[in-house]
């Protein structure tokens, strides 16, 4: 019988250098895509897929994070003497109960498969989904929810994939594919960054997952992958072709990098134009822009 998956490990200790000077004081994950941060929007998907603890890998400096999730008892106060019951319900839900959420330091940057490693103790034997808070997806069905249901019929490993065009497969994981099943493949092989001429197609993994403890055991072993780093990739890949096996799921929905400038863009204006109370301005103001530029040409 398959357990559930009701815990998330959300690896949030990078330093986001390519956003300084912002960083220099705020953390990456609680800059702001219109008005919620990025971490509410993985901690969003995370809950309507049926999480229940939720596991921060932190590093020095992220204080401003575990303060956001707290109670905020005088600016509740304020809201309700002053009868902003709307804005009050959405203050309320940033909040998380007493023991839902936890918190480990990184005290090392030695990679995504180290951060995840660093939470095996509050794993323990369960499956577990790691989410990215910088790949932030667009979806009419929350993309983790997706792959829970995918998941409950076919257990073992789970990655979210998606095709990029094939000069940007050096920039991740890439999957070998044994049998497409449409939506869902199984996985035959797994490479970290290839040589584009290496790649074994163009699709790639992107920041959700679903794993079995197994994996944990696999980290243990602390092998060095591309980069110099211990590489969460790595340790799935020795899954492949066991009894748990790894598939991938080409998810609906439309992911953005807000791990770079211009993915950060996008996903702003494309969060504007999907917002009642905004589109109408903001599309106005890009046709204005759009125009000028034809008008300079």
């Amino acid at each position: 019988m398959k357990h559930k998956v009701s815990k998330a490990i959300f690896p949030v200790a990078g330093m986001g250098t390519r956003f300084l000077p912002a960083t220099k004081s705020v953390p990456k994950e609680i800059m702001t895509l219109v008005d919620r941060p990025l971490v509410q929007y993985a901690i969003d998907e995370a809950r309507a897929a049926g999480i229940k603890e939720f596991i921060f890998v932190t590093s020095r400096g992220k204080g401003a994070l575990e303060d956001y999730f707290d109670h905020a008892p005088q600016l509740e106060q304020e809201l309700k003497k002053k009868g902003k019951t709307e804005l009050l319900e959405t203050l309320k839900s940033t909040n998380m109960d007493s023991g839902a959420i936890a918190y480990i330091r990184q005290h090392k940057a030695l990679g995504l498969g180290h951060a995840v490693w660093c939470a095996r103790r509050l794993i323990g034997n369960e499956p577990f989904a790691v989410m990215l808070p910088d790949d932030v997806i667009a979806a009419e069905k929350p993309c983790l929810q997706q792959m829970v249901e995918a998941y409950e019929e076919t257990g073992g490993n789970m990655v979210a994939a998606m095709e990029v065009p094939r000069d940007k497969t050096s920039a991740y994981g890439i999957l070998d594919v044994n049998e497409d099943m449409g939506s869902l493949v199984s996985v035959k092989g797994m490479v970290e960054k290839p040589k584009v001429e290496d790649a074994p197609s163009n699709l790639a993994v992107i920041g959700r997952y679903i794993l079995s403890p197994t994996i944990l055991k696999n980290l243990n072993k602390m092998k060095s992958g591309a980069g110099g780093e211990i590489q969460l990739t790595d340790a799935i890949a020795q899954e492949i072709g066991g009894k748990e096996g790894v598939h991938g799921l080409r998810f609906r929905g439309q992911r953005f990098d807000c791990g770079s400038k211009a993915g950060f863009l996008q996903a702003t204006v494309a969060f504007g134009l999907g917002r009642d109370d905004l589109k109408d301005d903001l599309r106005r103001y890009i046709n204005e822009i759009a125009a000028v530029d034809k008008a300079a040409e």
